[in-house]
């Protein structure tokens, strides 16, 4: 049994920290967690120091500049929170029931594909609310303690703490991966200076696997365990917001807002598990909508529908742009072309380049 004497506010407390671990894996299952481990901040971390910096000296990050300038921090977790022993990592399912198929949406040209963890409420704060909740109820049994929760909003490095705790382990695509619920889910941690137990990490299943690497659109990976953020269309979607280059435009497909073709691919994901989270179900039918659809709504719809929703973080300009490139590569209609030729003259000049893009695409096949 783990014990340490932690001083209170008033006076001093015998803590059992096994107890303490043991109600936080119930009280996790309790907020909606799937599973919840625990991993030693402390430990050494030279070489995940020098794979960062590796990947950064590459210009792998692309235009994510704030990658470069908070990279270190990303390695150590008391240069963010000083004092942290612990990190707690924890998993959300994402996967919407009743979702239309995602290759069949994908295979329809005409038809827009958004990542399926973006189709309902936005994770960050979903994730964050319960995170806080449980941090509460740690600090509520112990009497004191200094934490800081994250969901993708700091610099974390999420599936490397997942991974050391034995969430998980870290696919050639570069997610995590889980026996039991494949790689369709949300990461969350919490940094702690409680020295909680540790749990052990798992081996790797990828074995000679590379489904995920030959299905990549842009072969963005480009070996096992190493991606290249500037040809993934998940970055040219989202993290990028100026003009997306033109040799990648037609690789992107009909995929406006994120890419999963390295999680469908993947066998593990046949275990991936459908969420019961009500904040996770589809809006605004965003899992088969089409590309005129979108394309046609104003900013004051965009900004109204995908209230709650990650998408609207992008904007609507860049909305338009990712639209515009899918409609690039539609099939050939009148329905397409008028679409496209009414933001001919949009304000955004962003969007302008990649309307008239879309269009010599479709003068190009012969059909204007």
């Amino acid at each position: 049994m783990m014990r340490i004497m932690q001083k209170n506010i008033s006076n001093y407390q015998l803590i059992d920290f096994t107890s303490v671990t043991n109600n936080i894996k119930i009280w996790s299952k309790e907020l909606g967690f799937q599973e919840v481990r625990i991993s030693d901040a402390t430990s050494e971390k030279s070489h995940i120091e020098a794979g960062l910096l590796k990947w950064l000296g590459k210009g792998y990050h692309g235009n994510m500049h704030y990658m470069a300038k908070h990279g270190i921090k990303r390695v150590y977790p008391e240069k963010l929170l000083p004092g942290t022993l612990r990190v707690i990592s924890v998993r959300m399912n994402y996967l919407s029931p009743n979702i239309k198929n995602s290759w069949q949406v994908i295979k329809d040209r005409d038809k827009a594909f958004i990542s399926r963890y973006a189709l309902g409420r936005d994770y960050h704060k979903v994730l964050r609310g319960r995170l806080q909740k449980l941090a509460n109820k740690i600090t509520t049994q112990i009497g004191y303690s200094n934490y800081r929760v994250f969901s993708d909003s700091a610099p974390v490095m999420e599936v490397e703490w997942a991974q050391k705790s034995g969430l998980g382990w870290r696919g050639k695509h570069t997610l995590l991966l889980s026996r039991e619920a494949g790689s369709m889910f949300f990461l969350g941690e919490i940094y702690t200076d409680l020295p909680l137990p540790v749990d052990k990490p798992i081996n790797n299943h990828c074995g000679t696997c590379a489904k995920c690497i030959d299905i990549c659109p842009t072969q963005a990976i480009i070996e096992p365990y190493r991606l290249d953020a500037r040809r993934c269309i998940s970055y040219l979607t989202i993290e990028l917001k100026g003009s997306i280059p033109e040799h990648l435009r037609p690789l992107i497909g009909n995929r406006v807002y994120g890419c999963d073709d390295c999680q469908l691919a993947c066998p593990w994901n046949k275990y991936a598990v459908v969420t019961r989270e009500k904040d996770f179900a589809v809006r605004n039918g965003l899992d088969s909508s089409s590309l005129v659809e979108l394309f046609n709504w104003s900013r004051e719809e965009f900004y109204v529908k995908l209230a709650g929703s990650p998408i609207r973080r992008i904007g609507h300009e860049q909305w338009l742009r990712n639209l515009a490139v899918g409609l690039g590569n539609a099939s050939h209609s009148k329905k397409i072309f008028d679409a496209l030729k009414a933001r001919y003259n949009d304000n955004s000049p962003l969007v302008r380049e990649h309307v008239r893009w879309a269009l010599q695409q479709h003068s190009l096949s012969g059909y204007l």
